[in-house]
């Protein structure tokens, strides 16, 4: 039986990766083993730990990797002291981990030096910022890529990755958002208590290299919402360096009737509110993957998603209050069509699997080789 750890940090990571600890857990195979820290673990943020306790997982431990300094480099330390010794007590054949976040290199670090394979879920793709720096260095350091598209598996190639260690299965979260399974509208407006007929979503996060001005472009954000009419749910953004600033800012919209002010989101419950919104602005990579696949406007603000912002449904704008109110004012009649950006048919839990399955994936060379791009 093969042992299989799955790293989650935060609430969208984890709705990444659901489903694919799901079906590994029908299997007899396969023993999963879920180690949750970061946002998961935090009262701000909703302690979504919550939601992961609800899917009834059979092996879920917690560590709490939050520092007072709430620097990246310090909770990245402390991450990878946790899980090191979690991993000595579960010896795992394998590590999952997803996306481009500092719980996710503690992951790739923490494998690659102890000689068990790692996988990384979405790989290649491109992300701006610092978050690109991680994910492509969590690339170097797997052993194994499960990406969403032909295009990240390219850019793979083009990073030494060997053909063989690199599987397109798409995007996971594709497979919730096309399930039988997610709630009803009226669900999930009444367990958000949201009185809108008719809203949109605010989720912006902070930049950790634009540190020195967060404040202020929160500050021109919030105050081009308040000059606004639409309705808004406001999603609280990652906890990333910066985070303080942005919740400062939303201050100003408390009390406000216009505003409904979250702290989180189940997943199936945000993709329903997503399915059903006006239209969502901010900076979250939810307005450039999921938001087109139900053809919803989006208004991206600033530099986090740069390189990533080419669907037509997307208007794309700096952080000046001037011109995002421009947008605000034309995103109504703003036209758009059901995007069929790649990133997956929705079957990506059972490819995962499938590719498990096989006796070759576990043969997968602990020891790297460099593939010269010819």
């Amino acid at each position: 039986m093969k042992k299989i750890v799955f790293l989650t940090g935060t609430r969208a990571d984890f709705g990444k990766i659901k489903s694919l600890i799901t079906i590994l857990e029908d299997q007899d195979d396969f023993e999963v083993f879920v180690f949750v820290t970061g946002m998961h673990l935090q009262e701000t943020y909703g302690y979504t730990l919550i939601e992961i306790e609800r899917c009834h997982f059979k092996n879920v431990s917690t560590f709490e990797n939050h520092t007072h300094e709430t620097t990246m480099d310090l909770t990245l330390a402390k991450t990878i002291e946790g899980l090191s010794s979690y991993c000595k007590e579960v010896n795992p054949d394998l590590i999952v981990v997803h996306g481009d976040r500092v719980e996710t290199l503690a992951g790739a670090i923490v494998g690659s030096l102890n000689n068990i394979l790692v996988a990384h879920i979405e790989g290649g793709e491109l992300s701006g910022t610092v978050d690109e720096l991680i994910r492509h260095s969590v690339s170097k350091l797997s052993h194994i890529h499960f990406v969403s598209n032909t295009d990240a598996a390219k850019r793979l190639l083009q990073m030494g990755e060997v053909k063989e260690s690199i599987f397109t299965i798409g995007s996971p979260d594709v497979d919730v958002m096309f399930s039988d399974t997610l709630p009803e509208l009226a669900v999930a407006k009444s367990y958000y208590q949201i009185d809108f007929d008719v809203f949109a979503i605010v989720m912006f996060h902070p930049v950790t290299t634009e540190i020195d001005q967060m404040e202020q472009h929160a500050i021109q954000f919030v105050t081009a919402l308040l000059e606004d009419t639409h309705n808004y749910v406001v999603v609280y953004p990652n906890n990333d360096l910066g985070s303080r600033l942005v919740l400062s800012a939303y201050e100003q919209l408390k009390g406000n009737s216009r505003f409904r002010i979250i702290p989180s989101l189940r997943f199936e419950y945000f993709l329903t509110l997503l399915k059903n919104c006006q239209f969502i602005i901010g900076n979250s990579s939810a307005g450039i993957k999921e938001a087109p696949y139900y053809g919803i406007p989006i208004i991206n603000i600033g530099t986090r998603q740069r390189n990533r912002t080419v669907d037509a449904a997307i208007i794309n704008v700096d952080y000046n209050k001037k011109n995002i109110s421009e947008a605000l004012n034309g995103i109504d009649s703003h036209q758009v069509v059901q995007s069929h950006v790649d990133f997956g048919e929705g079957n990506s839990a059972e490819l995962f699997l499938a590719c498990l399955q096989k006796e070759i994936f576990w043969k997968m060379n602990h020891q790297k080789q460099f593939k010269d791009f010819i």
